[in-house]
This record gives C-alpha cells, sequence and structure tokens, in this order.
C-alpha cells in the first residue's frame, strides 16, 4: 500500500512539472487515501496545496497547506503556501505572519522577503483606504444632514452612500458610523429621491448578512418599514418591498447556515425578528392608511415567504402561524368592493394577489383537520357578513367568495353553497346598481368554471347572463355577462362535438370580445375581461383563426399583457396556449374509439382548423404581431398573478414558438431564450420541461455564446441535464444530448459544469438506448466531454466496458454513430496513451473494425481511422507490430500515396504510421524495399 501511494506520489509530481494541475491533484488525492503516515500525508498535503494555488482555489490550498502545518509547524515551504493563498483571499494579517514566520526560519530567501514587502504594502494601503472610507462617510453623514446645503450635493451624497454600501467594507463603515440612525432620519425626508436613497443603501446593508440585518430590524422597527412600503409613491413602496424581501432573505438564509453572517459569529435564532415581520405584514392588510400598493406588496412577500418552498419539508408551522393570526386580516382585503366607502384602498390586482396567497396558505395544509380550520374561518368570515342587515355586508360576503372561488376553489365551493348564498348572487344580478351588479357577475363567472356548479348554472344563469349582455346599457357589465356565456359556451373545450350554443354564436362572442379589447375607452379591469373571454372561446378554432387574422386586437392583448394590471396575465397566456395548440391533447387509441361508435359512445373530435398546417400559420401571424416581446414582459413581472399555471402557460407558448427552425432566431434576438432561462427553473413540472425543451431546441440550431451571452450560457446546463430523464419522450432526451454536445464542445468550463451535474452517468446510459439517432447524439456528446480528464479517467478505471462499446460501435453500420465512436476513440488515445494497449484486449474482432475504418469510403471515417492507427503505433512498439502484420499496412501504404478520393490530411497521417513502423524497425523505408525488389 505505501509503495502505491509514492508512486502515486512520484506521478503527481511528474504532472505537477509537466502542468497538469488536474490530474496531480487526483493522483495526491488518491495517494492520501492509501498513505498511513502522517509525514506523507503532510507532504501529500503541501504538495496538493501548490497545485489548488495554480489552480486559483485559493480555499482549497489555504486548508491543505493548515492540514500540512498541524502535523509540521516547522514545514516552511507549506507556511509560505498558506501565506499566499492567505494573501489572494484577502486575509492579509494572516498572510502577513505566515510571510514574517517563514522569513525568520530562512532569512535569505528572496521570494519569503519579496512576498513580506508586498504584504506591508497591501496592508497599509488597507488602512488608509479604510480612513478615507470612514472620512467619506463622515463627509456624506453631515451633507444631508445640512439642512443648508444644495439639493444637488445632497442627492450625490445620498447616491454615493448607496454605492458604499454595496462594498462589504463601507457597509462596515456606515454601520459602525451610527449610520442605521441617519437613514431613519432620511426616510422621513419629504424629498423621494433621498428616501429611496436611504432604502437603497439598507438593501446595500442587508444583503447576505444575517447580524446586521437583525440590528437595523430591531433598531428601525418594522412599523416604519412598513409605514414607508404604504407609501403612495409606487417607485419608494417596490423599493421598501424589494429591501423587505433582502431582509427576509438575510435572515431565512442565515437559520439555514452554521455560521451566521459575514462576521463569522455565531448568533441567536432570527426567527423572533421574522414573526416581527410577518406580523406586521398582516396588520397592513386592513390598515386604510396604507395604499393599494403597499399593500399588493405585503401580499407579495407573504406569497413568497410564508409556504414551504418544497412539500417534503414536513414544517409548515409558519402557515399555521399566519392562518391563525391573520386569515381574517387577509380575508379583510378579500372582501373589499373598491365603488364601496367600506374597506382600505387596493389596486387593480388586490384581489387576484389575495386569491394566490390564499390559495398558497390552502395549498401548504397537510391534513383534514388543518384544511376543515381554514373552511370553517373562511365560512364564518362569510357567514358574519352575510347575515349583516343591509345590503353592504352581502356584497363583501358575495366579493370574499368570488375571491375564494379563484384561489382555494374548494373553500370557495363550500361558502358558495351556504344557505341563501346563490340566490343571492342571481338576484343581485338583476339590480339597479352597476356595482352590485358587477359583483355578482364576477361571482357567477368564476363559479362557473367548476364542473359541479357549470351544471346549475347553465340551467338558472344562462337565460340570466344573456338578458344581462343584451338589455345592459353599461359596457361594464355586458362584458362580463359576455365572459359568462363564454365560459359555459366552452365547457366542450377543444371537442369540436360538443358545444353548448348555436353553431356560429362562439364567433359573435369573439368578435364582441374583440371589439371591446380594442376599445381604448373602456376601463383596463374591462378589457381584460374581454381576453378572458376569449381564454374560452379560442378552444374553438374558427375563434383562433379570426383572432389571428384581426393584428389589432393581438396588439391591445399584448399592449395589456405589459400593462400595470397583472390580472390578465393568466387569460393572455391561457389564449395563446388554446391558438398555438400547446396544450396537451392525448391521442384516443384507434381501436378504442372504434369500440365506442360501435357502442354509440361520445367519441372526441378535432377541428379540421386545428391541423398542423393551420398552427403553423397561427403562429407566424402571432410572431408578427410581438408576441415574444409581450411573454417576455409577462415573465418579467414580479406578482403573485404570475402564478405557476401562468408560467406554464407561457412555456408552452415559447415551445411552439421555436419549433420552426427559422423561428428561433426571432425569439432569441427578442429576448425569448433569457425569459426561458428562469421559466426551466421556477415553474410546473410540465412546465419547466416544456421550458427545457425550448432551450434546447435554440441550442442545437443557434450559436449558444451568442444566444445566451456570459454567464448565462451555464445556467442552460442544468434544465438541459434535466431533459436526460425517463419521464421525458425519446425526442426531449434527444434534443437534450444534441444541446449538450454542442455546449461542451465550447469550453473546459461548461464541461465541467455538465460534469458536475451529474450528466455524464445520463449521458452513457443513453449510449445503450436502442433508438439509433438517441444512441449516436449521446456517442458525439461523449466525444466532446471526453476532453475533460475525469471523463478521460472514467474510460481508464479497471473492470469496466466503457472502451469495448466504443470499438464496437465503431464498428456499426449506422455511420452517425461510427463517425461519433470512432471520433470518440480518435480522441481518448490521443490523450491517454495507455488506453491503445487495452484495445486488442476488447474484443477479438478489433483489428477488422480498425481495417474497416481504413478502407472505408467516408473520408471522416477513413482520418478517424488513421488516427487512432497512428496513436496505437506509437503507444507501444508491439502494437505497432500487430498492426504492420496485417493488412494494415498494405491499406497504410495505399492511403500515403495520395491520389484521388483521398484527402491530404489521411495521406499524411499514414505516411507518418509508416515512418514510425521504420522507426521501430518493423519494416524498411521505401528506398530500402526497392533496393531489395532490384536484387
Amino acid at each position: 500500500l505505501t509503495q502505491d501511494s509514492t508512486a502515486l506520489k512520484e506521478e503527481g509530481n511528474s504532472l505537477f512539472k509537466a502542468g497538469d494541475m488536474h490530474g496531480a491533484v487526483c493522483c495526491y488525492t488518491k495517494a492520501l487515501k492509501l498513505s498511513d503516515s502522517k509525514a506523507e500525508s503532510a507532504v501529500l498535503y503541501r504538495n496538493r496545496s501548490a497545485c489548488y494555488l495554480k489552480q486559483e482555489e485559493y480555499s482549497k490550498a489555504e486548508a491543505d497547506a493548515s492540514k500540512a502545518l498541524d502535523t509540521d509547524p516547522g514545514d516552511v515551504k507549506a507556511r509560505f503556501r498558506r501565506a499566499q493563498a492567505f494573501q489572494k483571499l484577502c486575509r492579509l494579517d494572516q498572510a502577513f505572519l505566515d510571510a514574517q514566520r517563514c522569513a525568520q526560519l530562512e532569512p535569505k530567501n528572496k521570494a519569503f522577503q519579496d512576498l513580506l514587502r508586498q504584504l506591508g504594502a497591501q496592508i497599509q494601503q488597507k488602512s488608509v483606504q479604510l480612513n478615507s472610507t470612514d472620512a467619506r462617510v463622515q463627509q456624506m453623514f453631515s451633507l444631508l444632514l445640512d439642512a443648508s446645503a444644495k439639493d444637488s450635493d445632497r442627492q450625490k451624497a445620498a447616491q454615493n452612500l448607496v454605492v458604499l454600501s454595496r462594498e462589504d467594507a463601507g457597509a462596515e463603515q456606515i454601520f459602525r458610523n451610527d449610520g442605521v440612525k441617519l437613514i431613519q432620519k432620511l426616510l422621513q425626508s419629504k424629498q423621494e429621491d433621498v428616501v429611496l436613497s436611504a432604502l437603497r443603501t439598507l438593501v446595500g446593508l442587508c444583503t447576505g448578512h444575517q447580524s446586521r440585518t437583525m440590528a437595523i430590524v430591531n433598531e428601525l422597527g418594522m412599523e416604519q418599514l412598513c409605514a414607508v412600503m404604504g407609501s403612495v409613491a409606487s417607485a419608494v413602496s417596490l423599493a421598501a418591498c424589494h429591501l423587505l424581501q433582502v431582509m427576509f432573505e438575510a435572515l431565512t438564509e442565515g437559520m439555514k447556515k452554521e455560521i451566521r453572517g459575514k462576521d463569522e459569529a455565531i448568533l441567536p435564532e432570527p426567527s423572533k425578528e421574522l414573526r416581527s415581520m410577518l406580523r406586521h405584514l398582516l396588520e397592513i392588510m386592513p390598515a386604510s392608511k396604507v395604499s393599494g400598493l403597499g399593500r399588493d406588496s405585503a401580499i407579495n412577500l407573504l406569497v413568497k415567504q410564508v409556504p414551504r418552498k418544497s412539500l417534503k419539508n414536513p414544517d409548515n408551522s409558519l402557515t399555521l402561524w399566519v392562518i391563525d393570526q391573520g386569515l381574517k386580516k387577509i380575508l379583510e382585503v378579500a372582501g373589499t368592493v373598491p365603488e364601496l366607502s367600506e374597506g382600505p384602498p387596493l389596486t387593480d390586482n388586490s384581489h387576484m394577489s389575495c386569491s394566490v396567497l390564499l390559495s398558497k396558505l390552502y395549498d401548504d395544509l397537510k391534513c383534514d383537520t388543518e384544511r376543515e380550520t381554514f373552511n370553517k374561518l373562511c365560512e364564518e368570515y362569510v357567514q358574519q357578513h352575510f347575515s349583516r342587515h343591509g345590503i353592504t355586508g352581502k356584497l363583501r360576503a358575495i366579493q370574499t367568495v368570488s375571491v375564494l372561488l379563484q384561489g382555494p376553489s374548494d373553500v370557495g365551493n363550500r361558502t358558495l353553497e351556504m344557505s341563501g348564498m346563490m340566490d343571492a348572487v342571481i338576484s343581485l344580478c338583476a339590480s339597479e346598481d352597476v356595482t352590485h351588479q358587477q359583483v355578482a357577475v364576477e361571482t357567477l363567472i368564476h363559479a362557473a368554471g367548476k364542473a359541479k356548479r357549470a351544471s346549475f348554472i347553465t340551467a338558472n344563469g344562462v337565460a340570466l347572463l344573456k338578458d344581462l349582455y343584451k338589455k345592459s346599457e353599461n359596457d361594464r357589465i355586458r362584458v362580463r355577462a359576455l365572459v359568462g356565456l363564454c365560459k359555459l359556451g366552452s365547457a366542450g373545450g377543444t371537442d369540436f362535438s360538443m358545444k353548448q350554443f348555436a353553431e356560429g354564436s362562439t364567433l359573435k362572442l369573439a368578435k364582441q370580445c374583440r371589439k371591446w379589447l380594442c376599445n381604448e375607452s373602456l376601463p383596463p379591469t374591462s378589457r381584460r375581461w374581454s381576453v378572458e373571454g376569449l381564454a374560452y372561446l379560442t378552444f374553438d378554432a374558427d375563434v383562433k383563426e379570426d383572432l389571428v387574422e384581426d393584428k389589432n386586437a393581438l396588439v391591445a392583448m399584448f399592449e395589456l399583457a405589459k400593462s400595470e394590471d397583472k390580472t390578465v396575465l393568466f387569460a393572455v397566456g391561457s389564449t395563446l396556449v388554446n391558438c398555438t395548440n400547446s396544450y396537451d391533447v392525448e391521442k384516443p387509441d384507434p381501436q378504442m374509439v372504434e369500440l365506442a361508435k360501435y357502442a354509440k359512445q361520445h367519441v372526441p373530435e378535432e377541428h379540421p382548423k386545428d391541423a398542423p398546417s393551420y398552427v403553423e400559420k397561427r403562429l407566424m401571424k402571432l410572431l408578427e404581431a410581438g408576441v415574444v416581446s409581450a411573454l417576455v414582459c409577462m415573465v418579467k413581472q414580479e406578482s403573485p398573478a404570475l402564478t405557476d399555471a401562468c408560467r406554464d402557460c407561457i412555456a408552452r407558448v415559447f415551445l411552439a414558438l421555436v419549433e420552426r427552425q427559422e423561428d428561433r432566431g426571432t425569439v432569441v434576438a427578442q429576448g425569448g431564450g433569457k425569459a426561458l432561462i428562469p421559466l426551466a427553473s421556477d415553474n410546473t413540472d410540465g412546465g419547466k420541461i416544456k421550458a427545457a425543451q425550448a432551450l434546447a431546441k435554440i441550442t442545437i440550431t443557434s450559436n449558444p455564446e451568442i444566444a445566451f451571452p456570459g454567464e448565462r450560457i451555464y445556467e442552460m446546463v442544468r434544465p438541459l441535464v434535466s431533459l436526460l430523464s425517463l419521464e421525458c419522450t425519446l425526442l426531449q432526451n434527444f434534443e437534450a444530448l444534441m444541446a449538450l454536445t454542442n455546449l461542451a464542445g465550447i469550453s473546459e468550463r461548461l464541461r465541467q459544469k455538465i460534469i458536475k451535474e451529474k450528466a455524464v452517468p445520463k449521458i452513457e446510459g443513453y449510449m445503450f438506448e436502442e433508438h439509433d439517432l438517441v444512441r449516436a447524439s449521446a456517442t458525439e456528446c461523449m466525444c466532446n466531454l471526453v476532453l475533460s480528464t475525469e471523463v478521460q479517467e472514467l474510460y481508464l478505471a479497471t473492470g469496466n466496458d466503457r472502451l469495448k462499446l466504443l470499438v464496437l460501435y465503431s464498428g456499426e453500420e449506422d455511420e452517425r454513430l461510427r463517425k461519433a465512436a470512432a471520433g470518440t476513440l480518435a480522441m481518448l488515445t490521443a490523450e491517454q496513451p495507455e488506453l491503445c494497449t487495452r484495445i486488442p484486449g476488447t474484443t477479438t474482432h478489433w483489428l477488422e473494425i480498425i481495417q474497416s475504418l481504413l478502407l472505408c469510403e467516408i473520408s471522416d471515417l477513413r482520418h478517424r481511422g488513421v488516427v487512432i492507427v497512428q496513436n496505437m503505433m506509437q503507444a507501444e512498439k508491439s502494437l505497432a507490430e500487430t498492426l504492420m502484420e496485417s493488412e494494415a499496412l498494405e491499406i497504410l501504404s495505399v492511403l500515403a500515396k495520395g491520389g484521388e478520393g483521398t484527402p491530404e490530411p489521411v495521406s499524411k497521417i499514414a505516411q507518418n504510421c509508416l515512418d514510425k513502423a521504420v522507426e521501430y524497425n518493423i519494416i524498411m523505408n521505401r528506398e530500402g524495399r526497392e533496393k531489395g525488389n532490384k536484387n
């Protein structure tokens, strides 16, 4: 064993001298596992530390040097390496101490003296910088507090403070100079830009730093921060919301880490601060002084912070606490009718955001008891208002039911079944008051989506809705009644033969929807309802065709998707899914269809205009109208309305848009590639797959470095690897392999990312796939990955058939697979000569396979063949002898002469092979052979 570790150490030393740091690290690591001598381990750690320094892995270099010093504190080389690592990690004081010790041990060593001088200068410079930062902070503070200072100077000082707070040293200086107290004064300023600067400075102080965040929450108090978030100025409200988000992240991330905060001090649990922050957010809900935007921000923060990120985590105590402390406060917002004087101010998005929050809380519950409690609390709240005298209470109760139906619909249905509720909804539809009508009609529409209710409403409500649609003089009511009719009219979904209404009536309804959509004199909320109508009606292919022909309607819909009203997002997404036919369609089994017809059962029928040629034309029309920029805007929305269901729709539409190769450039140019990356990581399971497949299609046909510039290209790897799964289709597997092949051919850093995502075993699995194209594309991907030493080591490891597979595939009939396998073999044998000696042991047919490559009419395969032969001959004389004793000699002689059909590189390499054989004295050179013939 000791012999093995010594040999590995020597091999590591040779690789280090040759500049192969990665190989040297592997050798030292293996040797460390085998070594049982402390002294030898210390030397191995010291050597590996030198490799890590060269690889710029400074933390690892410091750790290894420290391990070497633990065994031998007098090891001057290890101490010097640790000093160098500390210097690069900016831990200058520790670096100086180590360098000083080295210089004491070897006073004449020039390298030690130079490092000591460098560190002295750096420490001096840092001290000057800190003093100047201190002075700058003081100067900015005095300017900001000086009421007589010029506005422009104060604004500049405020901006400088923001910039400073983003650097760790600057943030620490501001914090230690009693900056939080000053910022508190700035938050009370009447100047919007000063308040914004104060909020942005706080973001710098809190980002990723738990201890500072806890201190700031305690010093400023949530009351003040919530008051700022409740501001009427939208920029201030959003900046305060962002600050609170950063604070939540700093506190929750801190709870996950053992060491909390960059100051490496173990701090008390931040759960007290977190609960305090959440309690204040809940108190914002019914507060009349808080702006609608501030309330939406509070809801948004609760959506992000409260429910579990993964249901695998069993702890939902935060959700239960929020339901206990604040469900009634959230329902206050749900039950507010903006047109009535009662209740807090809302925006157009408040009800939708509320639905999302209620839905998230309900979905986070774990058992029937918890769900029953939630139901009871909602029923009590609705009952309390419904039983009040006067119309206001009933309206509040119905409005709450309407929001519940959009969110946790099971709870909504239960409240709707309460005694007298449905009758009240239907009677209010006939009210003279537009607000009363509006609340009732909207509730009816949300109820109509539920199958159990739809039949009841079809029986009782259709006549009522038709009446409202025809007779009402108010377009706000008419558009809502129309959506109710659309929803009921589309109950058959895409099944062409299951229609509720007479032929042609859906086209009339859709025409009216498009008309309202383009009518700019209508308020955006009413225009949004017309998109909602189209979302239902576009199940009908005739309606899809009409809509894509109406460019004005498309543009109006896309403008709405980009507007402040986020509630329209899902309706736009659904409409586009229908127009692009990107919904899931289960093709019925033909035998079952025949049986169903025989049994006179209903068989779903597809509309003739849903044929692929029609869909393709619709996609082209949508691209012309600017669908990509609308989708990109929708993805960017920071709103609870951008639900997973909504993201799923957007991913589906993107996938449909990149189906045609010629459209992919357009999608990328308009920002589609960038928008797909978050959709592939934050979405429904199906949505993630669809977004990842769209990314794969783009990566296959575009230059990935242009389509995904900078760091974005590395974010592509994980979504693509996720498609290498049995849950995905073979087409998705194939496209992912093709895309990864492209990425693996770009750079070592990308190959490392692919390896890190554990893709290699999956790619190897697909090399055995029965489908020719999948098998070939997996082998092509491997061909690019073998440029990495880690992958070469898999082939070098003993006791596996990886090399055998490549040799056998090089003799297959499938040209694509053969090229990929022979290419991989050519690269591997060049990089790892040891593998050449193992080829004869893989199969008895190895020589035939290599000869067939040399004789192949396809020049690419011939080229790969001569490279493999050259590598084998260079690796070992006995291999060269075996090859020269076979027909390979004759084939190489013909190839070396060149001539028609033999490319120059092939004849050149063939000649190299013959020259090598001459060098080994296996054959005579040409002149010698000619002389022999004459004699």
